[in-house]
């Protein structure tokens, strides 16, 4: 986790020494305020680039200066705010998805503090579905449908789960496991990695679990790796909010079109050498040209599943206008 923090006082920046030491002692990465940027250049760059913003000071300056940059509760990042003197931790922004709530618990444990926790689900003990989605790494397909169904278990209702992957665990009060059907006619939740056609009142949580594998030719352009990328997915019936990235081998690292492609879709993309994807492990289509030429049989099949943690081969090689693709799956696992 990158955390930014923000200070204004002598008194709070033993505070910021204080949490930034702690932090720092669990791996995660801290910045502090740089005197050589505005407060409005510094919480530009921190919500670009940071995971929360923690701010030791009133509660109004942390609205004020974060306000022009609020965009979504899918996007932003964990805004908690500190007083100096420790007593109240108070997140303010992104509680659930952003992980601000269980962050702010954190921290009024180690200040010996109050959390001050505002979000309904949290203060009547409800089953906060965006909260669990964000844990279990599930993309939340319509945050209108997330409300609906956090709406629903507040008024005591009972919101039904269907599920194509196991969920370890028994599920929360108002929740219920349902197998096809949305009982009642009222919102159930959906894990599934599939395409929904038409309209549903369930709503869909979709595992980020699988993994791309990208071979190209030298020079191949964007656009190829695009319509490719798109048709298998398409052809297999799988939502592309699925795909957790792409990979391929290290000579394609400096290729425009493939790292284009996975800017503009925001895939994050690895890379690895010959040697490593001939040590994969499985059956994969063989090319002596592809040999040949990068070293090892097969580029997108074993950089897919290297990518996916030794996973399942989900879809075998497709290839196009210069372009192979195939997909592995992660492993899942998924629990209350």
């Amino acid at each position: 986790m990158k955390i930014a923090f923000f200070s204004f006082t002598d008194r709070g920046a033993l505070l910021e020494s204080r949490l930034g030491s702690y932090f720092s002692t669990k791996g995660h990465e801290t910045f502090a305020l740089r005197p050589d940027l505005s407060l409005r250049e510094q919480s530009a760059a921190a919500f670009a680039a940071a995971d929360a913003l923690i701010f030791i000071g009133a509660a109004g300056i942390a609205v004020r200066t974060i306000a022009p940059f609020v965009h979504s509760k899918l996007s932003d990042p964990a805004v908690i705010v500190v007083d100096e003197l420790g007593k109240w931790v108070i997140p303010i922004l992104s509680g659930h998805i952003g992980g601000g709530n269980e962050l702010a618990l954190e921290l009024a444990v180690l200040l010996g503090a109050e959390a001050v926790i505002t979000t309904a689900t949290d203060i009547h003990g409800v089953f906060a579905v965006d909260v669990w989605a964000n844990k279990q790494d599930l993309v939340i397909g319509s945050m209108e449908k997330a409300k609906r169904v956090s709406a629903m278990l507040l008024k005591g209702g009972d919101v039904r789960l269907q599920s194509d992957y196991p969920v370890e665990g028994s599920p929360p009060a108002g929740v219920s496991y349902s197998h096809g059907g949305e009982a009642g006619g009222g919102f159930g939740i959906l894990v599934s990695m599939k395409r929904l056609n038409g309209e549903s009142n369930l709503l869909q949580l979709i595992p980020r679990r699988v993994y791309v594998g990208i071979g190209c030719r030298k020079g191949v352009g964007e656009d190829a790796i695009a319509e490719l990328f798109d048709y298998t997915l398409e052809n297999c019936g799988l939502d592309g909010r699925c795909v957790a990235g792409a990979a391929s081998i290290d000579i394609k690292r400096t290729e425009t079109g493939l790292l284009n492609f996975c800017k503009n879709r925001a895939i994050p993309c690895s890379f690895f050498d010959a040697a490593a994807l001939g040590r994969v492990q499985g059956n994969f289509s063989a090319s002596d040209f592809v040999l040949e030429s990068a070293g090892v049989d097969n580029v997108c099949e074993r950089a897919a599943v290297a990518a996916s943690g030794n996973g399942e081969l989900l879809i075998a090689k497709t290839a196009r206008r210069g372009v192979t693709i195939a997909a592995a799956l992660k492993q899942m696992g998924l629990s209350f």
